[in-house]
């Protein structure tokens, strides 16, 4: 293990320099993320993906093999990651969400990174480290289950977390999503002027002058023609421009990008049936940086463009308003701001009991993700069938490579409880690029 200097060093130099042009852009932005990191060792782990692919692309194993070393991958799967949303049926799916780091890599790295992030819950918890072992060892075997299905069923793409199969905490979710309305969430977000609706100016949203506004309106008609013809609406006045406003007050992850909102007429001219729009910067993936991604980047015309083709090939039926687009030669991807999406709520999740039937089902969506591409995915970067792979490269090792998975999740936990204090005091005494005060 390196000392605790050398280790603090690293973390400086690899946080430092992921994030040092947005850190030059919006200095507060990034001074409101690095305290929300230094809350508590998993709020700085969901915020320092960096750092993970730093480590983990160092390390020597043999896990992924036969293809299954190159697929696509969430690329920050920790157990916040989940939650609700309708798809493309109109059904309510509860899946992963949040596919900004989404890439090609090593099948391994999701599990890797989920596993830290479950032992990091348990010990906040205070879960003994058996019962820890036995949640990770207990997702692991759920994945490979449902790799299994799909490595023994031509065909089946369509698997879902519904309100038809979800249990438990997971159950709750969904129903809470459903008893949701799109009013409500356009009541909190907009006004009526006139009887039409405009975004409420608040502390996170603001009116833009003549050319930066023009610069956004261009760029949502050049979105309209990244939708796939096969999600687009029929109608042209469900896409009719209402309002636009800079938008800031993201999470974590997403300090420091430029963002905007944008309103649209949406299924009718009902004033309950507006949209709302998300039109963030898309940032450079974590794990982009510690690959050969020459061939990868060469691919996308953009970031934008990389997590939007990134997000159909994970999810299926995913959001039919996924797009991307360009402000200023930057890539932007384009989501619904929807009103039925429900994170998965860990604060009352508190016995291993009520986690074990949770880490089964977030396990089983998870190899969905790996192995079931959606039927509109517009990329052929992997063409390889990746259940095959995957039971290729665990053939004969799979109780090793569970063990193996628990212990290193365990062990990681660990070293982030460690980085987490040396991050706080490195950004207490202006190590980290930017003053704490």
């Amino acid at each position: 293990m390196p000392s605790a200097s050398t280790r603090s060093d690293v973390i400086i130099e690899v946080v430092r320099e992921a994030f040092a042009p947005l850190m030059r852009a919006d200095p507060v932005a990034f001074r409101a993320k690095y305290r929300k990191m230094a809350l508590d060792p998993h709020a700085f782990y969901r915020g320092s993906a960096c750092l993970f692919y730093n480590d983990v692309t160092a390390e020597e194993n043999d896990w992924a093999r036969h293809g299954a070393e190159r697929i696509w991958i969430h690329g920050d799967l920790h157990v916040e990651n989940f939650g609700t949303y309708l798809n493309s049926d109109g059904r309510l799916v509860f899946d992963i969400n949040d596919f900004d780091e989404a890439y090609l890599g090593r099948f391994v790295w999701d599990l890797q990174r989920f596993a830290a992030s479950l032992a990091l819950v348990g010990w906040q918890k205070a879960l003994p480290e058996d019962a820890v072992r036995k949640l990770i060892g207990r997702f692991v075997r759920s994945y490979l289950a449902q790799v299994n299905h799909y490595a023994g069923t031509a065909g089946d793409d369509d698997f879902a977390l519904t309100l038809d199969n979800a249990a438990g905490p997971v159950l709750v979710a969904l129903e809470s999503a459903r008893a949701l309305r799109r009013a409500d969430l356009l009541d909190e977000m907009t006004v009526l002027t006139k009887g039409v609706r405009r975004f409420v100016e608040d502390g996170t949203a603001r009116r833009l002058g003549r050319d930066e506004r023009a610069q956004v309106v261009a760029a949502f008609r050049d979105y309209l023609e990244t939708i796939p013809r096969s999600k687009r609406f029929d109608r042209e006045l469900f896409y009719e421009l209402r309002d636009v406003v800079g938008k800031s007050g993201f999470g974590i992850g997403s300090a420091g990008l430029p963002a905007y909102n944008v309103l649209v007429e949406g299924y009718s001219q009902a004033l309950d049936n507006d949209v709302v729009l998300s039109m963030k910067q898309a940032n450079i993936p974590a794990v982009s940086r510690f690959v050969d991604a020459a061939e990868v980047d060469a691919y996308f015309e953009h970031e934008g463009h990389r997590t939007s083709v990134s997000q159909r090939a994970l999810q299926v039926h995913t959001d039919p308003l996924l797009g991307h687009t360009r402000i200023g030669g930057v890539g932007y991807v384009v989501t619904e701001v929807s009103p039925y999406e429900v994170d998965l709520d860990w604060s009352n999740i508190n016995e291993p009991a009520d986690m074990r039937e949770v880490v089964d089902l977030l396990g089983r969506a998870t190899a969905k993700i790996h192995c079931a591409s959606d039927e509109d995915s517009d990329q052929d970067l992997v063409d390889i069938q990746v259940e095959a792979a995957i039971v290729e490269s665990l053939k004969g090792r799979r109780t090793e490579f569970t063990q193996w998975l628990c212990q290193w999740g365990i062990d990681y936990a660990v070293r982030v409880r460690e980085d987490h204090a040396l991050f706080v005091d490195a950004f207490r005494e202006g190590r980290m690029g930017i003053a704490a005060t």
